[in-house]
């Protein structure tokens, strides 16, 4: 064998060994539910930056108005009066009189990402000392509060966040939900196994008020791509454990074309390319797919490189499995399982060019990433 062909072998060896442990991981997490205390219902204000109508817009924030829960608080945040989404919320207010809910339309701007200016102008009209922040494409059941906010019991904890499964629409979505459903929670789980997590999700975070302004408050992440990464990560800079929640919520993948795709998930491989340097070189030892079909045409079809080939693709396989059937419950991992080399294969062509280039468009704008994910606004782009 020759040097390339050694290599190649380390490759997939160290994919074999990662794809075994998120096994492990899975199983770990699923047999350690955190338990529920009834008595325990902390009132919670709910925080719901709205740009636009998503897919599928009021059956997803109406189900954060059917909570069985004692006492919550939900505060829409919309920059433009104009805003579509607005006529959306006006519906829920009148559909739901007894819960309190309340619209803000401001459009003070606090840092690059609009975002998190929604965030910071919402989060003036709450009531109470534990925010839940939630992406408006995301969707939960009525039991939804009363499970997430359990691990605030312990006075440790100071972040608290969700793992997803996405509905999606469309092919094109289909293998991104498929991609996240199998490889980027996995990820995840290896990582809450290791060490415990030190990141957060925009699918739900649930943050005490004392923790935010400890961390400076919503404008010290204002001017960052990845403002959940932040909410995650500074707590725990300062201190705080971030829990993975056991409840699994529905994200909401409207219909996308391919190049939407595409740009989306360059614009979060240069955002953690940026941010995480080193573990964004480290991706390379998790790519168990695309090297172990390297082994196998630089070996000639040889003995080898078909058993590196056959072990790897199945260990990938049941890791996608466990995660993303068994754990999340994922509708499309359990559809469209022997789709996943397919998949990790674009994943690995977008995560070679993600090294190169540090301009992302979002939102109609063009913004270039700095070090650490921070973002520099650049020209507008119209039409």
């Amino acid at each position: 064998m020759t040097i390339i062909d050694v290599l190649l072998l380390i490759l997939c060896l160290s994919s074999v060994l990662f794809y075994c442990y998120g096994i492990y991981a899975a199983i770990a997490f699923w047999n350690h539910p955190h338990p529920i205390t009834p008595e325990f219902h902390p009132a919670i204000t709910i925080l719901k930056p709205i740009c636009g109508v998503d897919s599928d817009a009021y059956q997803n924030l109406a189900s954060f108005c059917q909570q069985d829960y004692l006492e919550y608080q939900i505060i829409f945040a919309v920059r433009d009066r104009q805003d579509p989404g607005i006529e959306v919320v006006n519906k829920i207010i009148q559909q739901f009189p007894d819960t309190d809910i309340h619209l803000v339309v401001s459009d003070r701007i606090i840092g690059t990402n609009l975002k998190v200016s929604n965030l910071a102008n919402a989060v003036a009209a709450a009531k109470h000392e534990i925010l839940l922040i939630a992406d408006s494409d995301i969707r939960v059941e009525t039991d939804y509060l009363q499970r997430v906010i359990q691990p605030l019991k312990a006075e440790s904890v100071g972040v608290v966040t969700c793992l997803y499964r996405s509905l999606a629409q469309g092919w094109v979505t289909t293998l991104e939900a498929l991609g996240t459903a199998t490889d980027f929670h996995a990820g995840v789980l290896v990582s809450n196994q290791l060490q415990g997590i030190k990141f957060a999700f925009g699918s739900t975070i649930v943050i005490r008020k004392q923790v935010l302004e400890l961390i400076g408050g919503f404008e010290a992440i204002a001017d960052y791509l990845a403002d959940d990464f932040q909410l995650g990560y500074l707590p725990a800079q300062a201190g705080y454990k971030v829990v993975l929640s056991d409840y699994v919520v529905e994200h909401v993948l409207a219909s996308s074309t391919l190049v939407d795709a595409i740009q989306r998930q360059i614009r979060w491989a240069r955002c953690i390319r940026v941010s995480r340097p080193w573990g964004y070189l480290g991706l390379l030892f998790t790519y168990g797919t695309v090297t172990s079909l390297l082994l196998l045409i630089a070996t000639g079809g040889s003995v080898v490189g078909w058993t590196g080939l056959v072990i790897t693709w199945l260990m990938r396989l049941v890791m996608g499995w466990v995660v993303g059937v068994k754990i999340l419950n994922d509708s499309v991992a359990k559809k469209f399982l022997w789709v996943i080399p397919l998949r990790d294969l674009i994943h690995f062509a977008i995560w070679c060019y993600g090294f190169v280039g540090s301009t992302i468009e979002w939102r109609g704008q063009q913004l270039k990433l700095i070090k650490g994910g921070k973002l520099v606004a650049g020209a507008m782009r119209f039409g």
